[in-house]
């Protein structure tokens, strides 16, 4: 029988040895997610020698898991998981899966499962490669708005790593970000400046990556993420005053450039449904979009 408990910030080594062993590329698979969006989702954890159970909650309140993690009979860790979920009343259903993922169950359940895509969480996966130099006619925007930010600004790349100083001035930064967004509809913006509070809060402990740009010597935008698998990083957080043109665009670039140009794939993580954002990271043509789906027992 499982025991599930809240996710701490001490559960990192608990938690980690097992997320290592995955390399699915799915951003849900990283502490930092796991622990800065716990509040939201409830997330809560579990585990045998063998495998990492995580249970979270749905946008309707209802409890779901992620696939277990770890090495072992898979069958038995899912037949785990039913096991807990016997006493809710909402049906048994498995969230985020990618089609790596079913075909991992499938091996194991066959039939057992129907599934069904969550478009609103499907990871956007981009080479560092395409991020950096934005080669080629579809990125040509990408340029000219980089190219505007350098000729109208006095600009400069700083790193966050090893810069506890400056992980602390981007918390001010995301204080007056926040102040200029409060009159968005986005429910979910409470919830985003919690999860960044606590990346920067913790950075070093989450052994995260960041950077800053400065325009007249102030903060303008800035980016944290992290290693995620061997050869991807993900990211977790983008925040840049739109009021400053090619200021998003400006730090995305200069991010992957100066922390993440040895790793081969860059996770932009998911849309969560919103037009803006899905118009915003197609616009950079993802290599990969990592669909991700849903089962429930048939």
């Amino acid at each position: 029988m499982l025991t599930f408990k809240s996710i701490e910030l001490k559960d990192k080594d608990i938690i980690n040895p097992y997320l290592r062993q995955q390399n699915y590329r799915a951003s849900d698979l990283c502490f930092a997610n796991l622990y800065c969006w716990g509040e939201k989702f409830d997330t809560q954890f579990a585990v045998t020698p063998d495998w990492l159970f995580i249970r979270f909650k749905d946008n309707n309140g209802r409890n779901s898991y992620l696939k277990p993690v770890g090495m072992g009979d898979l069958r038995e860790a899912i037949a785990l998981i039913q096991e807990n979920h016997s006493s809710f009343a909402t049906p048994f259903q498995m969230r985020g899966l990618t089609k790596e993922m079913i075909a991992g169950i499938e091996a194991v359940m066959p039939g057992r499962f129907d599934y069904k895509l969550n478009r609103s969480v499907s990871d956007y996966i981009y080479t560092t490669e395409k991020l950096i130099h934005l080669k080629g006619k579809k990125l040509q925007s990408k340029r000219n708005h980089i190219n505007r930010f350098i000729r109208e600004n006095d600009w400069k790349y700083h790193s966050l790593t090893g810069n506890p100083e400056l992980v602390r001035e981007c918390k001010n930064m995301l204080d007056k970000w926040m102040e200029v967004n409060k009159e968005e509809k986005d429910p979910s913006l409470v919830y985003d400046d919690h999860a960044t509070t606590l990346m920067l809060d913790h950075f070093e402990y989450l052994n995260l990556k960041g950077g800053l740009i400065c325009v007249d010597n102030k903060i303008a935008a800035f980016t944290v993420g992290e290693q995620l698998t061997e050869d991807t990083v993900v990211v977790h957080v983008e925040k840049a005053f739109t009021t400053i043109h090619g200021a998003y665009t400006i730090i995305n670039q200069q991010f992957v450039e100066n922390e993440a140009s040895e790793y081969l794939y860059v996770n932009r993580e998911e849309d969560m449904g919103m037009e803006n954002l899905r118009q915003a990271k197609l616009s950079y043509h993802p290599d990969i979009l990592l669909e991700k789906y849903n089962a429930r027992c048939k």
